[in-house]
């Protein structure tokens, strides 16, 4: 059978970051009791309506896993295991931020069942990680990441770049410095700013000078598929990078358009029910779903989706993916497709298609073109 992963949302974070347009909220206190109580019933909910399928990956995202008790995030794993039967090579990651008191849990981690960390270190420059909203320094980082190698055997991190003032050369300088670090995986995401942002607002209000223009954007873009692909670590997908092995196996599965349960305020999820596949979605207000959870009124029941959905988001997002997808049936998406091959902006033979190297920093056009 294909992949099938669990998705699980942790809503809270220490403070909330100007460019995190997520579903993550800052709380004063939070009762870890009760939140375990509430996944693991929307666990035997779920696993219910999938019982026969084999889970090869969970994903802890947020919001910030690491500030879950590892106790807690031991039950979620056990409780996936007891409702659903997992693969002997399942992966199980979990996002961290890469602060002393949260490296200091990932062997208790790691003990309960987590085999793979995603760190948010972002950038490795102290005067922008203050203007990022971050909490770490990059010595914390550094160190922070030490210990991750040490104590899993697959780590990657997150770096942002495009930032304010941010040159080419100084790219280059950091991201080379972030490819001697030996990880296997890192995803590097230009930085953009959303409306409902605390950097929507400034930029709306004429602050957040010195971002880069178009061209310079798409110099650090090109800089980056050049290093990385000298280092060995090849863009797999538009942002993330991977030695051969290595690629993020949860994430894969919803690029290739795989199944997969969403668990928590606000996730999403992507269930194929009697040869048809259908969308989840969870309330998203922290409070509103463990109040809908323990009172057993959580209305997220699964929606199909119509054949024309269903080709759009696989459209969407399987043309992230460097080794693209299959071809669609003859019809005008396949004309706007050879119209795109002329351009240069596609490859495609009898079966596949993939959007180029030069037609990447361009996806979105290419997405809009092709789904007009």
């Amino acid at each position: 059978m294909p992949d099938f992963g669990v998705y699980l949302h942790w809503p809270f974070c220490q403070a909330k970051c100007p460019y995190c347009d997520f579903n993550s909220h800052v709380a004063a206190t939070i009762d870890q009791g009760g939140w375990k109580r509430a996944y693991l019933a929307e666990i035997a909910r779920v696993s219910a309506l999938t019982p026969d399928r084999i889970v090869t990956s969970v994903f802890f995202g947020g919001g910030t896993p690491s500030l879950m008790d590892p106790d807690l995030v031991a039950a979620i794993v056990d409780g996936i295991r007891r409702h659903w039967r997992t693969a002997n090579d399942v992966e199980i990651t979990l996002e961290a931020n890469p602060t002393s008191v949260e490296a200091g849990r990932f062997r208790a981690y790691r003990d309960g069942g987590v085999n793979r960390v995603s760190m948010g270190i972002q950038a490795l420059n102290d005067a922008d990680l203050k203007r990022l909203g971050r909490l770490h320094s990059v010595a914390e980082a550094r160190a922070a990441f030490d210990i991750a190698r040490r104590t899993f055997n697959r780590v990657s991190f997150d770096l942002i770049y495009a930032r304010q003032d941010q040159t080419l050369a100084a790219w280059r300088t950091e991201l080379a410095e972030a490819l001697t670090m030996a990880a296997d995986h890192l995803s590097l995401y230009q930085l953009t700013v959303e409306d409902g942002t605390a950097f929507g607002d400034r930029l709306a209000q004429g602050g957040l000078r010195g971002l880069p223009d178009e061209d310079l954007g798409a110099d650090l873009f090109a800089l980056t598929q050049d290093m990385t692909d000298a280092a060995g670590l090849p863009a797999y997908e538009v942002s993330n990078h991977a030695r051969p092995g290595a690629e993020s196996r949860h994430n894969l599965t919803y690029w290739r358009g795989g199944d997969y349960a969403g668990i928590g305020p606000g996730a999403h999820g992507r269930l194929t029910l009697n040869g048809t596949r259908h969308a989840t979605v969870a309330p998203k207000a922290p409070a509103a779903w463990l109040s809908a959870v323990e009172t057993g009124e959580l209305h997220d029941a699964p929606q199909p989706l119509s054949s024309s959905e269903v080709e759009e988001e696989r459209l969407m997002m399987g043309l992230r993916l460097s080794d693209g997808i299959d071809l669609p049936s003859p019809g005008p998406i396949r004309n706007r497709v050879s119209a795109m091959v002329k351009l240069g902006m596609m490859v495609a033979d009898g079966t596949r298609m993939a959007v180029t190297p030069q037609g990447r920093p361009l996806l979105n056009a290419i997405l809009r073109e092709l789904l007009a």
